[in-house]
């Protein structure tokens, strides 16, 4: 059975919705045991709720499934075997209207799966214990939230210290309840704070017994932490692992630098990886302006652009190759945030980060290209381009970032592909391109309304979406494109000599 498809937010202990004086539930079956969490509240009165599970609930049923000749066969061990295949957490009986009392083969089904079983009595209803399960989860989720907020602000303050890196380390280690290390590009420990195996810190829960010992995590952590080490293109930039109960991550800091963060913890908590990537975001700003001067290359291809040097002249500071434009956006929050920008830029593995009002822009070596959607963000990326072609892959990543809105994807790539376009002779297709669209080439509006449609198949929905503009306006403004250029746009030949006229 594959584990359960539960959802990402803090689960509720089922000792605390137990606590619950208003509810006056009783557990009269299966283990007692404070680690037993439930994710969620179903009703169903089905007899075989499995198909309708997802894992992780308190199944609610008032027996109306139950035949009267229940209590003779096999029914309640079925019943509540496969409730447990399906990764039920517990199971509600509701005493009345249908039963007076809890039914003892079920009570015995429940013990012998080991299946928690909880009595709610007639003057609670199913729809008040999934309330109160909303209510606990909310403030778990408040809780967790605090925690993760105070973490980011202890890592902060430490990065201002005149010590910032033992002092991020030793924050790091102690909002994780684990050890946390940093290390060189040889793979060689620079410095480290706080527990590798062991207990966690004060407040938090304490950890299986099996732990490794502290030797043996050091080393399982130095391991992990030369799978993200660069080593050429596909190389992740985190990665987990678990070794006998202790938890271990590693995170590559930087662009390239070398260094890396591992953490190991005896449990890991959904805060956990959000706390431990700020750290490695502030650690990269810390170490990554000293590693083989990449600080200063950066600084001066900034001044060389300012005082009126071109790209290709500029780009040999920061590295060799093609490059690709990043357009970002957070799929919740404001883009605004530097934290999250410069977080984004660590994970696409480049400090070459725009932070503008309503878009991240971020500058990628083509060789560390994003292969996969950034969780969080939607992103847009251009083809991969000369330094001389950086303001057209902008204008790609731009484009693709609002098909991205348009079609709901995490991630659209502009489409580089040669075509049939290429047989015709740059020169002449672009002159054909002006021609074709003099009557529209005053207008930007209409342009970029013109090109939204056509790729996104004449959708006006769609195209209201990726231009943040009402349906109506997408229709007149075609309509009006169509009246200019005296074109049948419902004819697909033209169409497609618009579409490529508008690549050009």
């Amino acid at each position: 059975m594959p584990d359960p498809a539960v959802p990402p937010t803090p689960p509720v202990p089922l000792a605390a919705l137990l606590a619950r004086e208003d509810l006056a539930l009783r557990q009269i079956a299966g283990p007692v045991d404070p680690a037993t969490v439930i994710h969620w509240a179903h009703t169903s009165e089905m007899a075989d709720p499995y198909p309708y599970l997802l894992g992780g609930e308190l199944l609610l049923t008032a027996g109306v499934h139950v035949p009267e000749a229940a209590g003779s066969g096999a029914y309640f061990d079925d019943y509540v075997a496969r409730i447990v295949a399906a990764g039920g957490a517990a199971l509600g009986f509701g005493v009345a209207p249908v039963h007076d009392t809890v039914p003892r083969a079920l009570v015995a089904a429940c013990d012998a799966y080991e299946l928690p079983l909880i009595e709610v009595p007639p003057q609670t209803t199913f729809s008040g214990v999934a309330r109160a399960v909303w209510q606990l989860m909310a403030q778990a989720r408040l809780a967790e939230l605090r925690r993760v907020t105070e973490a980011q602000q202890s890592l902060a303050a430490a990065a201002s210290r005149p010590d910032p890196v033992p002092s991020v380390l030793r924050q790091l280690a102690q909002r994780v309840g684990g050890g946390a290390v940093l290390y060189g590009p040889e793979g060689t420990e620079i410095a480290s704070a706080g527990r590798l195996a062991g207990t966690r810190a004060a407040g938090r829960p304490a950890a299986d017994a099996g732990h490794p010992t502290r030797d043996a995590a050091r080393d399982a952590l130095a391991e992990l932490a030369q799978v993200v080490r660069p080593s050429g293109p596909g190389t992740p930039t985190s990665a987990t692992h678990t070794t006998a109960g202790v938890h271990l991550a590693a995170y590559a800091l930087g662009a390239g630098q070398g260094f890396v963060l591992g953490v190991a913890a005896p449990t890991r908590d959904p805060g956990d990886h959000t706390i431990a990537s700020v750290a490695a975001v502030l650690l990269s700003l810390l170490t990554g302006e000293h590693q083989s001067g990449s600080g200063a290359a950066r600084s001066s291809a900034l001044v060389r652009l300012l005082l009126g040097g071109r790209p290709e002249e500029v780009a040999v500071l920061l590295g060799e190759g093609r490059w690709v434009v990043v357009h970002a956006v957070p799929t919740t929050g404001d883009p605004g945030q530097a934290l999250a920008a410069s977080a984004l830029g660590a994970a696409l593995g480049s400090p070459l980060v725009d932070l503008a009002a309503d878009v991240v822009r971020v500058l990628v070596p083509a060789a560390r290209e994003p292969l996969a959607p950034q969780p969080g963000w939607t992103l847009g990326v251009s083809a991969a381009v000369e330094p001389r072609d950086w303001a057209l892959a902008d204008t790609q990543a731009a484009r693709a970032l609002a098909r991205a809105h348009a079609t709901r994807a995490a991630l659209v790539r502009h489409g580089g592909r040669p075509g049939l376009a290429a047989l015709v002779p740059p020169a002449e297709a672009e002159a054909h391109a002006r021609a074709l669209l003099a009557p529209i080439a005053g207008s930007p509006a209409l342009l970029e309304t013109l090109r939204t449609w056509l790729s996104l198949h004449g959708s006006w929905d769609r195209t209201a979406v990726a231009l943040a503009v009402h349906r109506n306006t997408v229709r007149q403004r075609v309509a009006k494109c169509a009246a200019l250029l005296d074109a049948d746009l419902d004819d697909p030949d033209v169409r497609m000599e618009l579409w490529f006229a508008l690549r050009e």
